[in-house]
């Protein structure tokens, strides 16, 4: 359903900028400005609410996502080195 939604407003842009009228439109420097503006403010959104989050985890004490992906890969390379010495010393054991 998605799919088609994006395929249908994908066509109907396309048959948009076709338009004379929305080409003229598409020159002034404003409506452009006004544009770019637009297609950043999910991202503005995105950043700000993840700062927020992270201020609010910060405040309360807790681990933020990051923080947690991070000693999950520490974790992970401390469990490698502890295989890999407990290896080197079985193999020490043998000769």
């Amino acid at each position: 359903m998605v799919d088609s939604l994006k395929k249908r407003l994908m066509k109907r842009g396309m048959q948009l900028m076709g338009d004379p009228r929305v080409m003229k439109l598409m020159q002034d420097e404003r409506v452009m400005k006004a544009l770019m503006g637009a297609m950043s403010v999910p991202g503005k959104v995105t950043t700000f609410t993840n700062e927020q989050i992270e201020k609010l985890a910060k405040s309360m004490n807790l681990a933020t996502e990051d923080e947690v992906k991070d000693l999950r890969r520490t974790i992970r390379h401390l469990e490698g080195e502890i295989a890999r010495l407990e290896k080197e010393k079985g193999d020490k054991k043998k000769s």
